[in-house]
């Protein structure tokens, strides 16, 4: 009798050839992942050193963690931990919440040029650069010209507002230009498993008398359930990880907005800026690496313990 080893790898052979197409067409994909992602790791040890061009990468001296003493001890570590933090936090929620209501308004829509025009037009925004973006909330916040000053507040009989230099509006305007550009995009994701659920359910749900807003929270919701939990795991994955473009462009690197703009990626950029200490932000990009691990590795956990079928791992 054959061991257990060799019908294992009788059965990896045969699955091999029964899908061996499949995987040839993962091999693009799996080529860029491993020059892209896997062959730069070498470069963490940037974090460890202190980059001397001259002697090169391997020549440079090890300096351990003294990297890390100028992320930990700048006194905006606090702050800029919290920042990224609670913004991403914020993001996530209301990101999902928005985009599985616009997800279910189009399932609602029954005509598919309609249906198309407003999908296309909820993703526009997601593949607009964060320059034009930037450009965009400025033509609506310039405090002369801007549309919302100009026509607005002049219409609530408010005095213009000097968007730029008042810091306790920007975490509403970020969150709403974060909204703007990224709810289409999770919405078209929500969508396409919505299309993809069995029409008896909502057949049998009519038949019941089930209305139109019990067919969503008793069938809709809970069958696209995994792919919620699956897109917010990876939304976790990167809770210390923020938008450049949106944190430092769109605010147009203001210093007075600074206290409330101010995250982990641009801090390390201007610091970066300063002084050129590359194995400071090396460092930087460890540290958020690291936590990040961990936190997904804690939600999935939880995850597991709630609906094994729902985990990514």
């Amino acid at each position: 009798m054959r061991s257990a080893t060799q019908k294992k790898q009788s059965n990896l052979v045969r699955s091999l050839k029964k899908y061996k197409w499949l995987l040839l067409m993962t091999l693009p994909g799996v080529i860029y992942l491993f020059i892209n992602n896997y062959i730069p790791m070498y470069g963490v040890i940037l974090a460890f050193k202190n980059l001397n061009y001259a002697k090169g990468l391997w020549g440079s001296d090890w300096v351990g963690f003294d990297n890390f003493k100028f992320l930990f001890n700048s006194p905006d570590a606090y702050l800029i931990t919290r920042n990224t933090f609670l913004y991403n936090i914020t993001f996530i929620i209301l990101n999902l919440i928005m985009a599985v209501g616009v997800a279910l308004l189009i399932n609602e829509i029954k005509d598919k040029v309609i249906s198309r025009f407003y999908q296309s037009t909820f993703l526009l925004p997601h593949i607009i650069s964060m320059v034009v973006v930037a450009y965009l909330v400025y033509s609506f916040l310039n405090v002369e010209s801007g549309m919302v000053n100009r026509l607005l507040m002049k219409w609530l009989h408010i005095d213009a507002i000097s968007w730029y230099s008042e810091a306790d509006y920007w975490p509403y305007i970020l969150v709403i230009v974060n909204a703007w550009k990224n709810v289409g995009y999770l919405s078209i994701i929500y969508f396409a498993s919505i299309i993809g659920i069995d029409k008896e359910y909502y057949e049998a749900a009519t038949i019941d008398g089930a209305s139109k807003w019990k067919q969503m929270t008793r069938i809709t919701i809970p069958l696209i359930a995994p792919v919620i939990t699956t897109m917010t795991l990876l939304a976790v994955s990167g809770i210390l990880r923020s938008d450049f473009g949106l944190f430092y462009q769109v605010p147009m690197n203001t210093g007075a907005l600074i206290p409330t703009t101010n995250t982990i990626d641009t801090f390390v950029y201007r610091a970066m800026i300063q002084s050129g200490d590359i194995g400071m932000s090396s460092a930087a990009g460890i540290y958020q690496s690291v936590v990040c691990f961990v936190l997904i590795l804690v939600a999935n956990a939880a995850v597991r313990k709630i609906n094994k079928r729902d985990a990514l791992f």
